[in-house]
């Protein structure tokens, strides 16, 4: 099925999304495979701020999705792997919209050009670690063209979670 995805925006995040994202997140549903919690206000204030760091320093970040009104929806993007396990070192590719959104192609839209963008900063691949319980981010990987290359179980949750990639051949400068 080739359905026409929606125009969304992605932007740096400001302080303010982090307001933003922690009334949009609070919600068991969106929570349901990042630890089944909301977070505190804080967590998002300390995301946006390391945000606006990695875009300054790496060209790509986990940038804000606003929906064809402009409206703040959730984010998408990519930063660094940094925990000890799984694809450490690696950049990994992640979304997170409101409930309300869900089901509309608003992740496939941002995605892609989350790809577009982590590609044009030179980045030759990204990974998306995907709860395996998780089917509708595994089919955003198939609709973005990600391969499953290993299953791993989570430290802290001990929970069976998908490691997928995708190359990003270099886009000629003709």
């Amino acid at each position: 099925m080739n359905r026409v995805l929606p125009a969304v925006r992605l932007r740096v995040p400001t302080h303010e999304d982090a307001f933003v994202w922690h009334r949009i997140f609070d919600d068991p549903d969106v929570m349901e495979f990042q630890g089944g919690r909301t977070s505190e206000l804080s967590v998002y204030e300390e995301l946006t701020a390391r945000q606006r760091r990695h875009d300054a320093e790496l060209g790509f970040c986990l940038w804000t999705v606003l929906d064809e009104s402009g409206r703040v929806i959730g984010f998408t993007g990519a930063q660094p792997w940094e925990r000890g396990w799984g694809p450490a070192g690696e950049i990994e590719i992640g979304w997170r919209l409101g409930r309300e959104h869900w089901g509309r192609g608003y992740v496939t839209a941002a995605a892609r050009q989350t790809l577009d963008r982590v590609r044009a900063a030179g980045v030759p691949g990204v990974v998306a670690m995907v709860d395996a319980r998780n089917s509708r981010s595994i089919a955003v990987t198939r609709r973005l063209g990600m391969r499953l290359s290993e299953t791993f179980t989570t430290p802290a949750a001990r929970r069976t979670g998908h490691c997928y990639r995708l190359d990003l051949p270099a886009v000629d400068a003709a």
